[in-house]
């Protein structure tokens, strides 16, 4: 296992890597993998939604047809002589904050010209809700929404799970995260079958999450943040995305939450936040406060290297 010190090095150096490249145009492994996962899916789900015992055995055994492997090959990767450079690689790869900037900025800018139908395609390729109908406020909200969740799928939760085991972490983390996405919804198609993605990415989730709503919380308005995650976290269906959406409302002085349709049905989510209505100066600074909770993040772990390799 590398020192703490060579992975906050490679941490470091794959973060550089995804702020000057971005995300690769072409042959992108999570669009591999999310090819692989629909061949998996239809191949083993049964029904509509089938049976609940045998289709959610069926959901693991796809979940550790997909993951075990993959992980196996990052971790003999990270375990040759060039194995610090494949961690960089691999983390590179998994971490999607250069993206994730460029996608909310695009909704930024339309909002901007008054392109209200760009927009709303744009913003689409951040959330999974119907995004047809939404108002000006309703997409701003869409997207601050989705920065805030993704600054913790796509950069903090990837950091976390790295600094912890590498590039075999990372890319554990960043495949049960995209099989959750694809699997993980309760509708009739997937309520079992998508069990076991589900809760996997809850599991993997526990820690990284409180720890984005804490950098949320320090980075941005403390009080405000830390009021509405005591408040109103609790309320969020998800274990995960209730601290997270709930500090980072607060932290940026916004309401979020409300009603939202999914895949044509309209859910009522609670409220979450205190403050003014969504805008795109509200798009801005969500995405100003994750790219400054990865530095500070960075910061804080090369400083705990620092301290356990002088100890």
């Amino acid at each position: 296992m590398p020192s703490l010190l060579s992975l906050v090095a490679a941490a470091l150096a794959g973060s550089i890597l995804d702020r000057l490249l971005g995300e690769p145009r072409r042959w992108h492994p999570l669009v591999g993998f999310g090819r692989c996962a629909d061949g998996v899916e239809a191949a083993l789900r049964k029904g509509a939604p089938g049976h609940p015992v045998w289709n959610r055995l069926r959901g693991l055994l796809g979940w550790l047809l997909l993951v075990v492997p993959a992980v196996l090959a990052a971790a003999w990767l990270g375990r040759q002589a060039w194995g610090w450079f494949a961690d960089v690689a691999l983390l590179y790869l998994a971490l999607g904050a250069r993206s994730l900037g460029q996608h909310g900025e695009q909704v930024a800018q339309d909002l901007a010209a008054g392109d209200l139908a760009a927009a709303r395609s744009h913003v689409g390729w951040l959330v999974s809700r119907d995004t047809s109908a939404l108002d000006e406020e309703g997409v701003a909200r869409a997207a601050v929404e989705s920065i805030l969740e993704n600054g913790n799928d796509a950069v903090f939760g990837t950091l976390f799970w790295f600094l912890l085991a590498g590039g075999a972490g990372a890319v554990l983390y960043r495949l049960a995260n995209t099989l959750d996405a694809m699997w993980g919804y309760r509708d009739e198609r997937r309520l079992y079958f998508g069990w076991a993605a589900a809760r996997s990415d809850d599991l993997l989730n526990l820690i990284p999450a409180r720890l984005t709503a804490l950098t949320y919380a320090l980075l941005g308005n403390t009080r405000n943040a830390w009021s509405c995650w005591r408040r109103q976290a609790a309320s969020w269906s998800s274990p995960n995305a209730g601290p997270v959406l709930a500090a980072g409302a607060g932290a940026l002085a916004v309401r979020l939450g409300g009603a939202a349709i999914y895949h044509g049905k309209l859910e009522q989510r609670p409220g979450v936040g205190a403050g003014d209505p969504a805008t795109i100066g509200h798009i801005r600074a969500a995405l100003a406060l994750v790219q400054r909770g990865l530095w500070f993040w960075l910061a804080c772990a090369g400083l705990l290297a620092a301290a356990v390799s002088h100890a």
